[in-house]
């Protein structure tokens, strides 16, 4: 088994943990030490605690000892994702890819690392997924898509085929994006919005049809 850690100890890394125990029941593969975590809430304090699971302190002081460790980033905003995969690559820590057993993956496609992917995605066929993308409960991925770096994919999105995410875009719970459409680097579409037109690099759209 290869020692594994989790960036963040909020929402999503709590949910990362989750799918390292299912694909651990499925095949013992990770061993989990701990979470890291420069500035926990109090809250999250208590709830790494009561799943039994150990806080290792902060990122500079983890990677001073963390080489070789595999590592996944629980944490949903896209810049401090990059700024912390750029840390504990310097360090010499180990990106880890986490695909749920119960995640539907296509023939052809291609999961790059530090990818989270959790329990009922979907990705089809011929998809490329790039580095530490984040892809949330029942998200679907259409066949023929590019999904950049760093892009977080919400529960019960679904991007159609053919469909390109740049670096960074963020698509809210619930959201369509219809075939061919591109989504630009840092844009975000908001929840429920529907996607029917290209959306430029780092804009926010909302509503049906979005805008």
């Amino acid at each position: 088994m290869h020692d594994l850690v989790i960036i963040g100890c909020g929402g999503f890394g709590r949910e990362s943990a989750d799918v390292v125990d299912a694909i651990n029941r499925s095949a013992p593969t990770w061993n989990l030490l701990g979470f890291v975590d420069d500035d926990p809430s109090a809250e999250n304090v208590a709830r790494v605690r009561r799943r039994g699971a150990a806080l290792l302190g902060g990122l500079e002081a983890f990677s001073s000892r963390g080489r070789g460790v595999h590592y996944a980033i629980g944490i949903g905003d896209a810049p401090t994702r990059e700024r912390v995969a750029s840390v504990a690559e310097a360090a010499g820590m180990v990106p880890a890819t986490l695909v749920h057993p119960w995640a539907a993956i296509g023939a052809d496609a291609d999961i790059g690392e530090g990818v989270v992917v959790c329990a009922y995605a979907q990705i089809g066929s011929d998809v490329s997924i790039g580095r530490h993308v984040h892809l949330d409960r029942a998200s679907q991925i259409g066949h023929d898509c590019a999904v950049e770096d760093f892009v977080t994919v919400h529960p019960a999105a679904v991007v159609s085929g053919g469909c390109v995410l740049g670096p960074g875009a963020e698509l809210g719970t619930g959201s369509t994006i219809l075939p061919g459409t591109a989504v630009g680097a840092h844009a975000v579409v908001g929840a429920a919005a529907c996607v029917v037109k290209d959306v430029p690099p780092g804009v926010t759209v909302k509503g049906v049809p979005a805008g």
